[in-house]
Parts: structure tokens; sequence; C-alpha cells
């Protein structure tokens, strides 16, 4: 049943945010994965690899064909797909699990090699985006689903979408950066009344910043 406050509650009596609807792997995504805090490089680079991949598609298709681009893209461990030459841009254009988009494909490539620069001068591609991480002072004082809505882009998703293209790195427009934030837990916008907020609070508040 949904509420017109951006709240859903399902068949089994929890109340969650609207975007998962009732279907079982987008409802185990939204529980068990999106915004809980992630530092692992390797999940870093596939999610903002896949948020790029998603422009102008849903997010659920991507969902569904995630384990075929992890075959496809060497488990998006970034300094194998910096390799990746001509032969590997035709395997993956004929590649029907995916979504086969040339651009996209040599934008991955292209980003695992600024990924490696990225290590190279920070340490870690943790290490550079929870450096970004918006403080309080940059947060609504409500995450309710008119905040959410009104705001698909955000003054810090912006700056770094700007950094990351003056670093070379493609497909890393304001909203995708702010999507990959919102799913990476930079930020908790489980809409407030989520059954998960709470546990992403607590997720983000005992985590040690890289």
């Amino acid at each position: 049943m949904a509420h017109d406050n951006g709240l859903i509650t399902s068949e089994d009596g929890r109340t969650r945010c609207f975007w998962p609807g009732t279907l079982p792997d987008y409802l185990a995504y939204h529980d068990q994965e999106w915004g809980r805090p992630v530092t692992d490089d390797i999940r870093l680079f596939e999610k903002i690899c896949l948020e790029g991949f998603q422009s102008g598609l849903s997010w659920l298709t991507i969902l569904r064909k995630r384990e075929n681009f992890r075959a496809g893209f060497a488990g998006f461990d970034f300094r194998k797909v910096a390799r990746f030459d001509e032969t590997d841009i035709e395997r993956l254009l004929a590649d029907k699990g995916i979504v086969r988009h040339r651009g996209k494909i040599v934008s991955t490539i292209n980003n695992a090699g600024r990924a490696i620069e990225m290590v190279d001068e920070f340490g870690s591609l943790a290490r550079y985006f929870w450096s970004h991480e918006p403080g309080p002072e940059e947060r609504p004082a409500r995450v309710d689903y008119a905040t959410l809505t009104a705001n698909p882009t955000t003054a810090v998703s912006t700056r770094i979408s700007k950094d990351l293209k003056k670093r070379g790195w493609s497909f890393v427009g304001p909203t995708t950066v702010y999507a990959f934030m919102q799913a990476m837990g930079l930020v908790n916008d489980h809409l407030e009344g989520c059954c998960c907020r709470a546990d992403v609070e607590a997720a983000r508040a005992e985590l040690r910043r890289p």
C-alpha cells in the first residue's frame, strides 16, 4: 500500500521507501545494499560505472544485468579494465547480457585508468570519495519525499562531478554522482519512516572513514 509521503507498506508489514515497489530483487537491494556505507574501491568503481550505464534507463534494468556486467568487466577490477582494448570493446558490444552502448563501454575503460591515477594520488578511491562526504550543514533537516524528489543533484554532487571531469572521468554528471552517493552511503536518503533508515544511520555512525 503506497502513501503520498513516498513510503509504502509491503506485504511483510514493513514500511519502506516507495521506489522498489513490490519487486523482490528490488526490495532486497533497497533493504540490504542501498545507502549502506561502502569503502571498498572495487565496489565504488563498479557503482560509479553502473550509474553511468544507467543514464537514460532504470536502475532496475542495470541491477538485473549486474552479474553480466561483472563477468564482462573483470569484476570491475579497474587495474584489469584499464588494459581492455578494441577486442574487449567488440566482445562487450556483442554481449546481450549488458547494455551495449559503445560510448559507455569506452567510458568505463577510460575511467578505470583515471581510477588508477586517483589511487596513486589519494591512496584509495574510498579516501577520495569519502573526503567529499557532505557535512550536516549541507544536508536537509528532514529527508522526506518532497526534499528527495526536488533535489536529484546537490551542491556536493555538482562539485564532485566537476572535479571528476577535470580529472578526465566521463559519464559522471551531477545526477549520476548523487545517485552514487546515495547508494554508497555517503548520504542516508532512506526516507523518514522507512524501516531501513535507522539501520543505515547506525552503520554510518560506526564507519571508520578511510
